[in-house]
């Protein structure tokens, strides 16, 4: 009810006032260090408006193209209509109007800024002049600048220092993180091949602690900052081909990003090759609830070394370059284990004026000289069920893997497609070929559209730009993927499964996630087809 007599207000606020205040252009305009107004006002963001509509609500810095105008909102608060595509409504208060309701009752004093359909009826607002936004995209770092996402979504409220978990010093800044992932699966039809292959899956039938992570991002605060990430969780949380127990608790993520110069960057120590987006990105990210079996089964989760990155073609193009061996976690030493080289590059071949409409293309490669005998396993896309394919420990010399990678983004609409293969240099079996793929679409029915990383050829998790704290109805993605993965070649066979996965995705806020994903699964081995199907629910929480 407060929502709708606040917005009668702004609406009477509208019709009476008149603009003043500096000149700006209320149709191509960034709102900075703002508040929204909601049942508990945390969430500190920057409002982008392009040609009139509302394009960005984002706690992250927000780049723009040259003439928009930015203004200073001065942690004021957020009223009004935030519907992503929409032509924006809104009213900035000084004053918190939850915690003063007579703020709501004498807006010609309390507004500072006011939108009515697009048009500007008052701007008590400073503008932020060029100069100070050259200054502060040369110096400071605010938003994410590592080339590897953060192993969890980073909350909304992040640059609130008054947060319990956030602090902030002259030399040191960071955010304490932690999230749990729920899942209950039911098994449901199940033929007599597949019951012969795996036995009776309603064995696996029931509810589990899907994983846990918890660890702190933030910035050593020199003049550009460097970034510190240290993670650690349950191994189920985030798998690779090198994962074995899945119950330990592991430090995966403990590295540091060091701005070289402007397009390059340079991160040490345990952090995810720079080969595949859907590798890269966060598992809550990604359109299912886990990765393609072939990413899984094929690419590691972690490994420790040293990536260079950077941009090229005034941000069209990104480029990583890595070197890995993992002698820190590994017994022995670096001669010990395998070495690794891994590089990707991106490419936007096209892309909208307004950047709503996108194609990325994306290549990687990956070569190691295997050092331990070496296995590609996998569940089928579910965590809770036994391995459908395996090769069994094998034998090398080394090992070379390519991967190629697709994207559409269409404001709310995502199609993407990415391959992976492996070939094996064996002295025993001779020249092995492994390889899968994954095809997706993910549509947003609420409208709201991932971000792009120009930085990083990488899609951004789902925005919610109106929560079910602030009345609205979350962020609601329905997803399909069709996925294979192929681990028989010449003697080995280690099986051929296709997985057809269908989704829906409801993001309440933007740290609280319910979901449910149905797969039908078909798997070639030992001579025999088998197929069987699952639903699994899941709840993800992370702290805000």
């Amino acid at each position: 009810m407060r929502y709708h007599v606040g917005l009668i207000l702004v609406i009477s606020l509208f019709l009476a006032g008149a603009a003043f205040g500096q000149a700006i252009d209320p149709q191509n305009l960034l709102i900075r260090n703002v508040y929204l107004v909601g049942d508990e006002v945390d969430t500190l963001v920057n409002i982008l408006i392009e040609d009139n509509k509302l394009a960005v609500v984002s706690q992250d810095d927000v780049e723009v193209e040259e003439g928009t105008s930015v203004i200073d909102g001065q942690e004021g608060y957020v009223l009004g209509k935030l519907g992503i595509g929409t032509i924006p409504s809104l009213l900035i208060l000084n004053l918190n109007p939850l915690e003063n309701f007579e703020v709501l009752l004498d807006t010609e004093d309390f507004a500072v800024f006011a939108l009515n359909n697009g048009e500007l009826r008052v701007n008590l607002l400073s503008q932020v002049e060029e100069d100070v936004l050259a200054e502060e995209a040369e110096t400071t770092g605010r938003g994410w600048q590592a080339y590897t996402p953060p192993p969890m979504a980073v909350p909304l409220s992040y640059l609130d220092t008054t947060k319990w978990n956030r602090w902030e010093s002259g030399w040191v800044s960071g955010i304490f993180l932690a999230g749990v992932v729920l899942d209950r699966i039911a098994w449901g039809s199940q033929d007599a091949a597949s019951e012969a292959h795996h036995g009776d899956l309603n064995e696996y039938d029931g509810g589990e602690i899907r994983g846990f992570r918890l660890g702190a991002v933030g910035t050593i605060n020199f003049k550009r900052p460097w970034v510190y990430t240290v993670f650690g969780a349950t191994n189920a949380f985030d798998k690779g081909f090198e994962i074995e127990d899945q119950d330990n608790f592991t430090f995966f993520d403990y590295r540091v990003d060091i701005p070289l110069f402007k397009n390059a960057n340079l991160s040490v120590g345990n952090q995810k090759e720079p080969i595949s987006m859907e590798r890269l990105m966060p598992m809550t990210n990604i359109s299912m609830q886990e990765r393609s079996a072939v990413a899984d089964a094929m690419l590691p989760s972690r490994s420790f070394g040293i990536v260079m990155s950077g941009t090229l073609a005034d941000q069209r193009m990104t480029w990583a370059a890595g070197a890995f061996n993992n002698w820190v976690s590994q017994s022995g030493g670096i001669e010990d284990n395998s070495t690794a080289a891994s590089g990707r590059l991106t490419w936007l071949p096209w892309m909208s004026a307004d950047e709503s409409n996108l194609i990325h293309l994306g290549l990687g490669m990956r070569y190691t000289d295997v050092k331990k005998d070496v296995r590609f396993a996998t569940e089928p896309e579910f965590n809770k069920a036994p391995i459908f394919v395996d090769t069994g420990f094998l034998d090398a010399n080394d090992a070379l893997q390519v991967s190629l990678e697709a994207s559409w983004r269409r404001g709310p609409l995502w199609v993407g497609a990415e391959t992976i293969n492996t070939t094996l240099r064996s002295p025993t079996y001779g020249d092995l070929d492994f390889d899968g793929y994954q095809a997706f679409v993910i549509w947003t029915l609420t409208g709201e559209m991932r971000s792009y990383n120009k930085k990083s050829g990488i899609i951004g998790p789902t925005p919610v730009a109106r929560t079910v704290q602030q009345g609205g109805k979350g962020a609601w993605e329905l997803a399909a993927r069709f996925s294979n993965i192929d681990l028989s070649d010449r003697s080995i066979d280690g099986g051929d499964m296709d997985i057809l996965s269908l989704g829906v995705n409801w993001w309440l806020t933007p740290t609280f996630q319910v979901n449910a994903n149905y797969r039908y699964i078909t798997l070639n081995r030992g001579g025999f087809e088998s197929n069987s199907d699952a639903i699994m629910t899941r709840v993800l929480l992370m702290l805000e």
